[in-house]
């Protein structure tokens, strides 16, 4: 019993070392080729309106909600002790160096994450990357950076309309259901808020781009096993990217803020 629980922890340590070094070596390669190659710029903005301008309804309605949520639930915490006026800048903080970013990150892994992998996920098992390859097409030039390319300059932009709508969605219940002023609400965040804030946040959204384009570029790269596979792959890709955004807003709200910020 005790030699097959230490075959299975050695058996599963291989297993995670091998997938995180094929997945380094598909980044090393991406941007590799990133460099040395020509950026096909029609393909590039193809999947910047695949990727963002189609992601911008679902953007807009989560952050104005996420905003108005947090409004509510802050208000009554603040009214027990009369500080309302920070209901504003606790919410406009609140979306730009949090819940903006991490929600855009996870919303665009659930809708766009999910179509890459499973798009490139089936080229794969239908052999077109392997027909790309005998018409001497750079596969990474062609499929794989415009993807992580456009994910990376598009979310800040998603990031951005989510910011702004969660901040005027915390504004709407706070002065139309709450009862406070446009005064009340808007002062604090003239006095609180920083440019800075908004800066980070969108650096949080580009970096959570990038994550969710390279995991759902490798799964769907990487897929085997017909439509089983493609299912399996997308499965793993929305599941990885999310908690890797996670794991990374953390050291980020740590470099870019610091624990006194």
């Amino acid at each position: 019993m005790i030699i097959q629980i230490i075959n299975w922890i050695g058996q599963t340590s291989l297993n995670l070392c091998g997938s995180i070094g094929t997945f380094i070596l598909f980044f090393v390669t991406t941007v590799r080729t990133l460099i040395s190659t020509q950026l096909r710029i029609t393909k590039l903005f193809e999947q910047m309106d695949r990727i963002g301008v189609n992601s911008l309804i679902i953007t807009v309605i989560t952050g104005t909600f996420a905003g108005a949520v947090l409004a509510v639930q802050s208000y009554k915490g603040f009214k027990q002790f009369g500080g309302e006026e920070f209901l504003g800048p606790v919410v406009a903080l609140s979306m730009a160096r949090e819940i903006g970013p991490v929600l855009t990150g996870l919303m665009v892994t659930a809708r766009a994450g999910s179509s890459i992998t499973a798009e490139l996920g089936t080229m794969a098992i239908t052999e077109q990357i392997d027909a790309l390859r005998t018409l001497s097409i750079n596969v990474f030039q062609y499929l794989i950076i415009p993807r992580v390319l456009a994910a990376t300059i598009i979310l800040p932009f998603l990031t951005l309309f989510s910011i702004i709508f969660g901040v005027l969605g915390g504004y709407l219940v706070s002065t139309k259901v709450l009862g406070l002023t446009t005064e009340q609400y808007t002062s604090g965040i003239k006095e609180m808020v920083e440019m800075y804030d908004i800066i980070g946040g969108l650096i949080k959204g580009s970096i959570f781009g990038l994550i969710m384009a390279t995991v759902g570029c490798y799964k769907g790269y990487a897929t085997a096993g017909g439509a089983r596979g493609v299912g399996i792959s997308t499965t793993q890709s929305v599941v990885l990217s999310s908690i890797l955004i996670i794991i990374a807003n953390y050291f980020l709200a740590i470099i870019l803020f610091g624990p006194l910020s």
